[in-house]
């Protein structure tokens, strides 16, 4: 099984977030916790749903990715956008998306 975090979008100002092991929302991708078995896995989607229902967060998934150089990485291109920040100024205290995580 591919290790998945929980990430959504903060309902009050659309930034991108992941769930953490205090089952908190963090801006930092590298605090999120990983889920490495289906029963983590079943916990982040009930919490996803929890959440949603609480009007805390939107467009909640659980999402594949990988550890690479000490660091979490998400599979697919759009999670690492969303992951990296924006790719153009988007608003202020978030810096454009580095390049270089972004790279396949």
């Amino acid at each position: 099984m591919t290790d998945k975090v929980l990430t959504a979008n903060r309902l009050t100002d659309g930034i991108a977030v992941w769930l953490n092991a205090s089952g908190q929302w963090t801006e930092r991708l590298q605090d999120a916790l990983v889920a490495r078995h289906a029963e983590a896995v079943a916990s982040l989607e009930a919490i996803g749903k929890r959440d949603f229902s609480a009007n805390l967060v939107v467009d909640v998934n659980v999402i594949e990715v990988e550890e690479v150089s000490g660091q979490i990485r998400p599979l697919r291109l759009r999670e690492r956008i969303r992951a990296a920040g924006p790719t153009m100024d988007y608003a202020s205290g978030f810096a454009p998306a580095d390049p270089a995580f972004i790279a396949a």
